[in-house]
């Protein structure tokens, strides 16, 4: 019997996926969890094990192909079996001529309702459909460039300033204040125009964007589209910490199978924080906030290939020592390629060490449907002013700079304030040697 092959769904909003490599051929035999193909898609970079074992008989997606999630992508027979003879080729008949047609002029800023089903059809990215939407724009209209007839973002702003009309002006419709915020009018993309990236005879290299780069940039984008992004900064004395490491770590690896780095206490502090702040830990839509029950902290993982996001399920359950099993199991297998999809969805809050190379601080993109997110730069001996018995002194202290980067529609700055305050203090007081 044929076991039929499927794009997997990575994560709960992804519709499609594509195919980057395919690590058997035609006529290989596989065993079962065996990697078989590797894809990419809006959050992961990925190997796909084989369902069954037995023999690859069958290919239906090209590397390079975006196919939608549950699609059949190839097909695997019990060991043995041989492929399925080849198709005689068809002899194209001539397409007929179709008849002169009148086509009415586009305005793209003029109502145009399509049917969803019909737009979901289109193969376009989530920040294309949201231009398309934000626009009035039936995408079936809008020729793709991409791979498959896929609709880029440079297909859909190019389609807008062709057809958009120059004097017209958008009107929206007042949205009901929502906790205090009302959402901003839909965003109006320019089209922006070509400017050459170097010059004729310049020595250059030139490389296609992975699906992975192309991904990101979108998303990247798409959330500066959505959240009003402001940035608090904190400095926060790890001192206490780092000592406790120093004496502790080479036990705790020896007994627990994890090395004991900063973030356990880290992402320990923010669980706490976002018990007593919610509203950090919840998504928004137009008219309602969504506070999530679980703390599903996310944490970004540097690829030389781009940038992926595993997730610790649940982490307030967690103890420190789970924490620190967490981040480094997580880290590993994201760099090895062997996330799982529910790995790398659902997360509440996201977490980003940009001090792994010794950065001062940065103000990171919110990873949406999420509110905020920390960033975390590297910790390093400064001089530092402390209170004494005997008055104030300066002390050789390990010190580093968190940035909360939040959604201002929904969180105000008070809240993000003490949100990090919070933060601060319990890394800075807390007794961790009994965690450990």
């Amino acid at each position: 019997m044929a076991t039929d092959v499927l794009m997997p769904q990575m994560g709960e909003s992804i519709a499609e996926g594509t195919i980057v490599k395919w690590l058997k051929k035609v006529g290989d035999s596989i065993q079962r969890d065996e990697p078989l193909l590797e894809i990419s898609t809006d959050k992961v970079d990925a190997e796909i094990p084989s369902p069954a074992a037995g023999t690859l008989t069958e290919i239906l997606a090209k590397e390079g192909e975006t196919v939608h999630v549950n699609s059949v992508i190839a097909r695997l027979a019990e060991a043995g079996a041989a492929p399925p003879p080849a198709p005689a080729p068809e002899v194209e008949a001539p397409a007929p001529v179709p008849a002169p047609a009148t086509v009415a002029p586009v305005n793209v800023v003029a109502p145009a309702p399509v049917a969803a089903e019909e737009a979901k059809s289109v193969r376009s990215s989530p920040l294309v459909r949201n231009i398309a939407r934000e626009n009035n724009v039936d995408l079936t209209q809008v020729p793709g460039t991409g791979i498959g007839g896929r609709v880029t973002k440079d297909d859909i702003l190019g389609y807008i300033s062709q057809h958009a009309a120059p004097t017209a002006v958008v009107t929206a419709p007042a949205a009901a204040p929502v906790a205090g915020f009302t959402p901003p009018a839909p965003a109006i993309p320019l089209a922006i125009p070509s400017v050459p990236t170097h010059a004729s005879g310049e020595r250059v290299r030139v490389e296609p964007l992975t699906t992975m780069r192309r991904r990101i940039a979108e998303n990247m984008l798409n959330s500066r589209r959505t959240s009003a992004h402001v940035t608090t900064f904190f400095e926060v004395d790890f001192t206490n910490i780092a000592r406790l490491r120093d004496k502790v770590k080479s036990g705790f690896e020896e007994r627990n199978g994890a090395k004991l780095t900063f973030m356990p206490f880290i992402i320990k502090a923010v669980v706490d924080a976002l018990k007593a702040f919610p509203v950090i830990n919840a998504s928004a839509d137009d008219e309602n906030i969504v506070y999530k029950q679980d703390i599903n902290v996310g944490m970004a993982v540097a690829l030389d290939w781009g940038l992926i996001v595993p997730v610790i399920k649940q982490a307030d359950t967690l103890s420190l020592v789970g924490l620190a099993r967490a981040t480094q199991d997580l880290a590993g297998r994201a760099r090895a390629k062997q996330l799982k999809p529910d790995e790398v969805a659902g997360g509440t809050f996201t977490i980003t060490n940009f001090g792994l190379y010794g950065g001062l601080t940065a103000a990171p993109i919110i990873n949406q449907p999420q509110l905020a997110i920390l960033g975390v730069g590297g910790i390093h001996k400064r001089p530092w002013v402390v209170e004494t018995p005997d008055g104030d002194a300066i002390a050789i202290r390990h010190i580093s700079v968190l940035s909360l980067s939040f959604d201002h529609r929904i969180i105000d700055g008070a809240v993000g304030d003490q949100f990090m305050a919070h933060i601060r203090n319990t890394i800075e007081t807390t007794d961790f040697a009994s965690l450990v």
